[in-house]
């Protein structure tokens, strides 16, 4: 039981830090925009006296992103893509930010609140907030998760390639397979312990290889998932640089299966 409490206190002690470190981090980023603005000083603002301006743009970014950043953690992780977020978060957020710069501007600056600076804050603070919030999501985008579609979706099975390999001879029987490439009306057979022409239709070996871990990347290549070292693509074509120092042509038909495999950003 004193084991259980103390990775239970480890763990969340790990997620107090990890939060602790994500408000700096925002912070910081607020903060730099809060300088910027300084700087530019837009809506009137470059008139004001340097040490006031840059305290007022730095309580007010400061501040409203703030906001902005608690509404997104609330709301925004239900909503995607990214820029639907980002959009329907800096919606949201303007008519309570709106208020926290009215507020702070009468204590700063002296200003009036009345229901007039208050509607006529709401566009300002909209056009300033969308940008805020488009920074935020950028700093916190995940990186790309490689997705090998056929895994998920359906899974590969050893057999399909055992089978499609008991054609060819002993030594290359029990190899890796690497690609299988159409010649007219044979195949050359890539594996790890050389090459092998066979006679077969390229569709047969489909067929046969349709459940095998694997893509179709050529009208005349199939090529295993396993046996991927890089894919690069430049001026609408694409190759696949293989196990073996094998290298097969994507073309832009088959290059979708690659790009949702993660292959292709």
């Amino acid at each position: 039981m004193r084991e259980r409490g103390g990775m239970g206190a480890e763990v969340e002690n790990r997620r107090t830090a990890a939060g602790a470190r994500r408000f700096l981090i925002d912070a910081a980023v607020l903060s730099a925009i809060g300088l910027l603005l300084g700087v530019l000083g837009p809506f009137g603002s470059e008139t004001m006296p340097a040490p006031l301006k840059y305290a007022y743009w730095l309580t007010v970014i400061l501040g409203g992103g703030l906001i902005g950043v608690g509404l997104d953690e609330a709301l925004g992780r239900r909503l995607s893509p990214t820029w639907r977020r980002v959009i329907v978060v800096s919606v949201l957020m303007t008519p309570a930010v709106s208020l926290f710069v009215l507020v702070t501007a009468h204590l700063m600056l002296g200003q009036f609140v009345n229901f007039r600076g208050f509607v006529r804050l709401i566009w300002q603070v909209f056009v300033i907030s969308l940008p805020i919030m488009a920074v935020h999501a950028l700093v916190w985008r995940g990186p790309q998760v490689r997705v090998e579609t056929r895994t998920v979706i359906e899974p590969p099975l050893p057999e399909a390639e055992a089978a499609f390999l008991r054609r060819l001879s002993a030594r290359r029987r029990t190899a890796r397979l690497i690609a299988v490439e159409a010649h007219d009306h044979y195949l050359r057979v890539h594996t790890e312990a050389g090459e092998e022409l066979i006679t077969l239709r390229f569709s047969d070996a489909l067929a046969e290889l349709a459940r095998a871990h694997g893509y179709q990347v050529h009208r005349s290549w199939w090529i295993a998932a396993d046996a991927i070292e890089a894919v690069r693509w430049r001026r609408g074509q694409g190759e696949a640089r293989l196990a073996n120092g094998v290298t097969a042509p994507v073309s832009r038909t088959y290059a979708p299966l690659l790009k949702a495999a993660g292959w292709l950003a």
